[in-house]
C-alpha cells in the first residue's frame, strides 16, 4: 500500500474565492472535481485498452483543471506520465500513471473535504 502526500495550494483556492465569490468559486470546484474524477477514470479504462494516444491526451488535459483548483501534486504527476508515455516507456508509464490514480484520488478527496470547511 502506496501512501502518497497530496499537496493542495490554498491559496489558488483563495484566489478563486476572491475572483468569483463563493457560489461562483463552489461551481467552479465542483465542476472541475467531477471533471477529473471522469478523466481519472479515464485514463484508466484507456491504460487497460492499451490506447497510449488517447491516454496521452487525457492525462495532458488532467494538468490544467488540476493546476486550477489548487491541486500542485497531481498536475505534476499528470504531466509525468505524458513524459513516460512519450519515452516509449512501458513500465515508467504503468507506475506514473497508477500513481496519478492514488494522488488523484486523495487530492479530489481533500478538495472536497476544503470545500466543506470553508463553506
Amino acid at each position: 500500500m502506496h501512501n502518497e502526500s497530496v499537496r493542495l495550494d490554498p491559496d489558488k483556492l483563495n484566489d478563486l474565492y476572491a475572483q468569483l465569490g463563493q457560489a461562483g468559486a463552489e461551481d467552479v470546484v465542483c465542476r472541475a472535481i467531477e471533471e477529473l474524477a471522469v478523466r481519472l477514470s479515464h485514463c484508466e479504462r484507456l491504460w487497460r485498452q492499451d490506447d497510449l494516444t488517447n491516454l496521452r491526451k487525457s492525462a495532458r488535459s488532467l494538468i490544467a483543471i488540476a493546476e486550477q483548483i489548487g491541486m500542485t501534486a497531481m498536475a505534476r504527476i499528470a504531466g509525468d506520465v505524458t513524459a513516460a508515455i512519450d519515452s516509449g516507456d512501458q513500465v515508467a508509464t504503468s507506475a506514473t500513471l497508477f500513481r496519478l490514480l492514488r494522488v488523484g484520488e486523495r487530492s479530489l478527496t481533500a478538495v472536497w473535504e476544503q470545500q466543506d470547511i470553508s463553506g
